[in-house]
This record gives C-alpha cells, structure tokens and sequence, in this order.
C-alpha cells in the first residue's frame, strides 16, 4: 500500500509528498526525516520532479559534464567575492540515498558562468566545493549565471559520497524561454526557485544511488518517551515536547514540536523546532 503499511503507519514517501504538496519548508520531524526542500508556492502547478527522496526510487538524473570543469576548486560554500556583480542566489537543499535518509559528509563541487554568461577557465571564480552536514543538508550562495550561448541558464554540479561513484549534473531554473530550445535541458532537474527581497533563493534535493537501511517506519505521532526536563541543556538523543524550555550555546529557547533531538538539530538550526525565549 502507498499511503499506509499493515499496522497502519505512514510510509515515508507518503510524508513527503504530503510535505511537498503543502508547501512545508520545515524539517518534517515528526516523521524522523528531513523535509523536502522542494516546495511549491501558493497557485504554482506542480513541475515534473526530480524523483522525491523515497523507499527505493530513482535517483537524480545524470547529465553531461561539458567542457568547463576544472578540479581542485576552493572548499567553500559562498563562490561570491569583492566586486562580483549579478542578482544574488541561494541554493539550498538536502542529499538523500536511495530510502530516504539524508547522507550527511557529501562532496558537492558547483561550478557555473559569471552574469555575462563566461567561465573562469584560467582561475575559480564561480567555482567551488563543500560537503553536506550532519542532517545532509547543504547551502550555496552564488549569482543567477549569465545565458552561456546555446544553452539556457543552468548551474553544474558533481555530488559524491563517501566511497560512491561521482554523480554529474546540471541544476535548471525554472520559467526560462532556452528552457524549450536547449536539447540539454531535463525538467527532472529544475530548482524550486522564489524572488526573495531583489535576491533569488532556490531549492533541490538530490537523490543518490546509495543503498541504505530503511530503518523503522516512520509514525505520523511521536512515540519516544520525553525525557527532556524543562530549564535543561539541549542534547541530542533526548524527547522534547512542546513547551520544552532548555538552553544551548548560553541562549534559552522553547520547543514548537514533540521530537527525538538529533545532531545538527540544534536549536538555532531548526527554526521549525525551536523559538527563541
């Protein structure tokens, strides 16, 4: 059954595509995974999707390297510098294997064109790598890249884990006219893309093709027995319910929703777990 299991819990691909149609940005804790990062926003016909972080589905669709890759980029996560010029962009988003559990310590290496469409063929402007976190998330802050000639505007990227094959791909955004003229392009591999104050704030999810332990179905309701004692100091592997007051990094803050902590939860990470007191 898709929606429910024999003992009646939620399986983890109903969550998240119940996570994406509801427009959730938040992490879906109750659940014991991360949220998609892929929403919609309110009205907005829902695109032909990279396939959603599932038990057992496909992962993101290779594309051509191109001519433009060079190795050893920084290890940085902003390929922004003194004097760069363009409309600021974040891309932000998770790296899943193949049941739906985030991999955390992924190497993504990005690479893309400056705003009047070039590469850096000779240094690392718009170049540059960094590794998912503990929760499998990762972030980058670049520009919107410049329309290369022949090709509609697009973002490469290689995404590895550790000890698997290298993943090579390009990210698309969407509502592009070379969308419909490039013979590159794969609707599988657009972003989720928003306008954000004069800046662009963008969201993917990869899929890996990463064998993982499913582990225990996920239930719609918490089950673990709280032991988080309200005036505590955060720590992982602990139940909070909501109304939980702890600290952490000498701040005070208040729980929002029952969950079991996690390491790279921590309060002023999780916004959707944790306000401030």
């Amino acid at each position: 059954m898709d929606h429910e299991t024999s003992t009646g819990h939620v399986t983890r691909k109903t969550v998240l595509r119940a996570a994406l149609a509801a427009g959730m940005a938040a992490p879906a804790v109750l659940m014991g995974v991360p949220a998609l990062a892929r929403t919609l926003t309110a009205g907005e016909a829902a695109p032909a999707l990279t396939p959603e972080c599932d038990d057992g589905d496909d992962p993101t669709p290779q594309q051509t390297e191109g001519p433009y890759f060079k190795p050893n980029s920084p290890l940085r996560s902003s390929l922004l510098e003194a004097g760069t010029t363009g409309v600021r962009l974040t891309v932000s988003g998770y790296v899943f294997g193949l049941a739906c559990r985030p991999i955390s310590g992924v190497l993504l290496d990005f690479w893309q064109a400056d705003v009047n469409g070039a590469y850096d063929n000779t240094g690392f402007r718009f170049r540059g790598h960094q590794f998912t976190d503990a929760a499998g998330a990762f972030k980058l802050t670049t520009i919107v890249p410049g329309l290369y000639p022949g090709r509609t505007r697009h973002i490469h990227v290689k995404v590895q884990a550790p000890g698997r094959p290298v993943l090579t791909t390009q990210l698309y955004f969407p509502g592009e006219p070379r969308n419909n003229t490039d013979t590159i392009f794969d609707p599988r591999l657009l972003m989720t893309v928003r306008d954000a104050g004069g800046a662009r704030e963008a969201a993917f999810d990869f899929v890996l093709n990463v064998p993982q332990d499913p582990g225990p179905t996920p239930t719609p309701t918490p089950t673990p027995t709280p032991t988080g004692v309200p005036g505590g100091t955060w720590a992982a592997g602990t139940g909070y319910r909501a109304g939980d007051a702890v600290t952490y990094g000498g701040l005070g803050y208040v729980c929002l929703q029952a969950h079991t902590a996690q390491a790279g939860w921590e309060p002023p990470n999780v916004p959707a777990l944790w306000r401030t007191a």
